[in-house]
């Protein structure tokens, strides 16, 4: 796993800028005293300067998933989907284990979440939010050749248009929908690829690759 991020987008080893995810946490590592139980930083491509054109950012570490593994969207199912898709679009290569050892290789992309640190029953809270926004703003800024942010969810749509200093109400969350904001980077827009809205059919394996069919051409120009 590697990063190319100032240390600027990276919360610090045991952050304790929330203290209820900061308290989380500390239960989690005296239950689960293997598991990474700490800010989940950014993941992407191994080479140090590798232009970076799309940045997918997910709501916030699952319990079972990123907070026991470290690596973002790693051991639990919305991983699954995808890794599988970045793969089918040739931003990913090697094989997905659901472990950060597995040798998965990001191209030209790279994952976090807006809220790095797990929060209770997957809901961090509008001031947790906004105090880990500095961390996405600061990643934002890491990566000039940026062309889309693809936000997974309603919170990471409303945390990316915050992070560019955009009203929420010029840009409505709708899957698919790609917001051609001033300026770049372009915001696009999906449901969470987790179990619930799989298993729901909330979103079909479809729905989630038509995202990318039309994100392709704005980050191959």
């Amino acid at each position: 796993m590697s990063t190319t991020h100032p240390i600027g987008s990276r919360p610090p080893s045991g952050c304790p800028l929330c203290p209820r995810l900061a308290d989380f946490r500390d239960g989690n590592r005296a239950a689960f005293p293997d598991w990474h139980n700490d800010p989940v930083v950014p993941f992407g491509p191994a080479q140090p300067g590798a232009e970076v054109r799309l940045l997918i950012v997910g709501l916030a570490p699952g319990l079972r998933g990123a907070n026991r593994t470290g690596r973002p969207f790693t051991g639990d199912y919305a991983g699954n989907l995808l890794y599988a898709t970045l793969k089918r679009y040739g931003l990913a290569s090697g094989t997905y284990e659901a472990k950060p050892d597995d040798g998965l290789r990001l191209i030209g992309c790279e994952i976090t979440n807006a809220v790095r640190c797990v929060p209770p029953e997957n809901k961090p809270t509008p001031a947790e939010i906004a105090t880990c926004r500095p961390f996405l703003a600061a990643q934002v800024a890491s990566l000039p050749a940026l062309r889309v942010i693809l936000a997974l969810g309603t919170i990471a749509h409303a945390s990316v248009l915050a992070t560019l200093e955009q009203r929420k109400s010029a840009w409505p969350f709708a899957h698919g929908a790609l917001h051609r904001l001033p300026g770049d980077p372009v915001l696009a827009d999906s449901y969470h690829c987790s179990r619930y809205n799989t298993n729901t059919g909330r979103l079909t394996e479809a729905m989630f690759h038509s995202v990318f069919d039309s994100i392709r051409p704005i980050i191959a120009d």
